[in-house]
Parts: C-alpha cells; structure tokens; sequence
C-alpha cells in the first residue's frame, strides 16, 4: 500500500467517524484502539499517527480532549499482535483500528 492510499484510507476512516457517533451519545469522550505492526519509532509508524491525528483534529476530534486513542505496537511479532488485539477489544473503544503494513520491497 503506497503512502497516499494509506493516507486517504486513513481519512476516509476519520470522515466516517463522526457520522457514526453523532447518533450516539455524545456528552462522553470517545476511544480508538489503535493496533500496528510497527515499532512505535519507526519512521513510518510516526508518519501514520501524525496523519491519523491530523485527520480526526480537520474533523472536530481532539486526541486528549474530547478523544482518546490507544496504540499497541506489536513490530513482527504474531504472539504480540494477536494479545494486543484481544486487550484492544476487551477495552471496547468505540473504534478499533488494525494497521497492518505489508511486507515488500520495492523494485
């Protein structure tokens, strides 16, 4: 997936947010629970939260304020991946995020 697409799937997510829980009630801050397979300092890793939060912040969403978000890193580890999953949604955030990065090289 090229950074652009991940971008623009990012901010279609974000765009469909609000529209999900302005029928619910809005007087409690909302959580995302925000799984990747990256290392939290990885460049790329650094990249997407910038852009997630750069989306929900266009939006009316404030990380810290009226939004929490919750990242677990689980960079090549399977075991990590599957626990974070499990304790992301016993959580129950009012969304769930899976980041997978593919795997490849470029030619």
């Amino acid at each position: 997936m090229k950074r652009r697409e991940f971008i623009t799937l990012l901010g279609g997510a974000a765009a469909a947010l609000p529209r999900t829980v302005v029928a619910q009630d809005t007087d409690r801050a909302r959580r995302i629970g925000v799984l990747m397979e990256l290392a939290a300092n990885d460049p790329q890793a650094r990249s997407n939260v910038a852009a997630l939060k750069r989306g929900l912040q266009k939006l009316g969403w404030s990380p810290g304020g009226n939004l929490g978000i919750e990242y677990r890193w689980a960079p090549d580890d399977a075991v990590l991946v599957w626990k974070f999953a499990k304790e992301l949604v016993e959580s129950q955030p009012t969304l769930s995020w899976p980041i997978r990065v593919p795997s490849w090289q470029p030619c």
